[in-house]
């Protein structure tokens, strides 16, 4: 639950006002208003990573999950579905926006400034493996070590990777990434890694 929360939460900060607009329900009238108040009580000069802002709104919506069943039934939304959760989110998100709800915008205008920093990089090396620690990542040796990329998204050229890839031992690859700040379970604590972007098979 917890985590398909966390995926509606992050379509609803990536919300932008060009979504199709519903008028909202009752329900999802008060709980916008519930989210609006929530957020305006947060101290926003002491976000300063995309996650930090991530989790602060995280807390405020959990406190409103009865409101989010309620308004998921209402529109047929099952809660294990993600695709229709993600669009649930942004739907909320650009209610939100269109009802001005400030804390709410500063938050998303915060948060998309963070985004803007990440600067692509490549790293030339020969693929080793595929690591599996809760994400994918791909590990490729350079110069007589090892380095490896997460793969959390889908990303040009990821199709090579999704099956078996034993022939591609030896390869090299030419694979464009960029840093990010992750919430990794299994180390339960935040970490920067770099993210795939992209991979040549040279």
């Amino acid at each position: 639950m917890k985590k398909l929360l966390f995926i509606l939460c992050l379509a609803l900060l990536s919300a932008s006002a060009s979504f199709a607009q519903t008028k909202p329900s009752a329900t999802e009238q008060q709980l916008l208003d519930s989210l609006c108040s929530d957020l305006g009580k947060i101290d926003m000069t002491k976000l300063t990573t995309k996650p930090e802002a991530t989790d602060a709104f995280m807390s405020c919506f959990l406190k409103h999950t009865d409101l989010l069943v309620i308004i998921a039934g209402e529109q047929g939304v099952e809660m294990t579905d993600q695709p229709a959760l993600h669009k649930l989110g942004m739907s909320i998100g650009v209610n939100l926006m269109k009802q001005q709800c400030a804390p709410f915008i500063k938050l998303s205008s915060l948060m998309a400034a963070q985004s803007k920093t990440a600067t692509a990089q490549s790293t030339t090396g020969t693929f080793k493996r595929i690591d599996n620690k809760g994400f994918n990542y791909i590990v490729v040796t350079e110069g007589g070590s090892e380095k490896s990329f997460i793969w959390l998204k889908q990303f040009a050229g990821s199709e090579a990777f999704m099956g078996v890839t034993t022939k591609l031992a030896g390869k090299k690859l030419k694979i464009t990434w960029q840093e990010i700040e992750v919430y990794l379970p299994q180390a339960k604590g935040y970490y920067k890694v770099k993210e795939i972007t992209g991979i040549q098979i040279l």
